[in-house]
């Protein structure tokens, strides 16, 4: 619970960076100068910098998939925030033995309603000069992430809660959250509800599954439980995303003989 004593921290293994920032622009290499220089040492991971861009809900689902690959004790540095500057508040979270710093505004709520007992700090800290407040993820939140990363829990910054402010539904989502390199389509359907004889709509489109991609003909589109556990439509060989027309936030549905219809 929020009341709880202050937790005994030691050197995370690493901080890991999930983000909208890109990979064109200078805010990722800003961060980590701000990470190399207070937490000197700590490995940086970069988890996901394509979060579309200011989606805090595809990123809920995102990073729900993505931070079990995570050593337990690493610090996750989230950012998807494009009420910076706004009353939305800033937090710290503490789920399932990671640390987790970023906005109050539903991205780490996903994560959060899945967890055993998180925690929930509000930053109260503001950096100075006050008139600096277009970028908190370089001025509010790195250095938060550095001091967890560092194990110097910053308890003079915070102040306990008990929840988050901003609760996104966290049950499965059934739109596409993320489209890769490759044009595959993630959902936000956790691969355990859907089984080889299951169909998935989309688009008007009906797919059916393939274990991998060398099961299926070339050009051939279909869906599968991605690599992260979740249910993506690929294509072999080719763009599913190019193919069926599909595009992030498009509704998927899911339909078979266990499941009836479409849902």
């Amino acid at each position: 619970m929020a009341n709880e004593p202050d937790p005994a921290l030691g050197v995370a293994p690493a901080i890991a960076l999930f983000t909208d920032y890109g990979w064109r622009d200078p805010y990722v290499g800003q961060v980590k100068a701000v990470l190399a220089r207070q937490a000197p040492g700590v490995p940086v991971i970069d988890l996901l910098h394509e979060i579309p861009d200011f989606n805090a809900h595809a990123g809920a689902h995102l990073i729900a998939a993505l931070v079990s690959a995570l050593t337990p004790g690493s610090v996750v540095f989230a950012v998807v925030d494009p009420g910076v500057g706004g009353p939305r508040d800033a937090v710290v979270m503490q789920a399932e033995d990671r640390w987790f710093v970023g906005p109050d505004n539903g991205l780490l709520s996903v994560l959060a309603a899945r967890a055993t007992a998180p925690r929930f700090w509000r930053i109260d800290w503001r950096p100075d000069p006050a008139d600096v407040v277009s970028f908190d993820g370089r001025d509010l939140f790195a250095p938060i992430a550095a001091r967890l990363a560092i194990g110097d829990f910053p308890r003079d910054l915070l102040t306990p809660i008990s929840a988050l402010t901003v609760q996104f539904d966290a049950s499965d989502l059934a739109r596409v959250i993320f489209i890769d390199h490759y044009g595959n389509a993630w959902t936000g359907i956790r691969a355990g509800l859907a089984g080889p004889d299951d169909r998935l709509r989309v688009k008007g489109h009906e797919l059916g599954w393939r274990r991998v991609f060398h099961e299926a003909g070339k050009g051939e589109a279909f869906w599968y439980g991605n690599s992260v556990g979740l249910l993506e439509i690929a294509a072999n060989r080719a763009s599913a995303a190019g193919l069926l027309g599909i595009e992030v936030g498009d509704r998927v549905g899911v339909a078979g003989p266990r499941l009836g219809d479409p849902h």
